[in-house]
């Protein structure tokens, strides 16, 4: 019979400050502010009325893609030839795009 090969699992919020307390030398207090102070900064460069991109230096670039509304409409049904479907509108919606940059992607190899 085959071992099963255990999964890591992710690390807990509380897991990743205590790791980098130990790593940087500064309290697990210090590293809970800093990732409320990062968050702060990304969600102000991601607002409405902020540029929209915001880059966290050697490993992500985040970007607001705005998709715009849709109407609704009638199409040729893909699973049905020959038969009409109703396609319902959609309202605009706001996403975030995060893209690896290439130290991140070095990482991995």
């Amino acid at each position: 019979m085959a071992e099963k090969t255990a999964t890591a699992k992710p690390k807990n919020k509380s897991q990743t400050y205590t790791e980098l307390a130990e790593a940087t030398g500064l309290s697990r207090k210090h590293d809970q502010q800093l990732f409320e102070a990062l968050s702060n900064v990304t969600r102000k460069q991601l607002g409405q009325t902020r540029p929209g991109v915001f880059v966290l230096p050697g490993l992500l670039k985040m970007k607001r893609v705005v998709k715009p509304a849709t109407k609704a409409t009638v199409r040729p049904n893909p699973f049905k030839p020959g038969e009409m479907m109703e396609v319902k509108a959609k309202p605009a919606t706001t996403r975030v795009k995060a893209q690896a940059l290439k130290n991140l992607k070095d990482m991995l190899k």
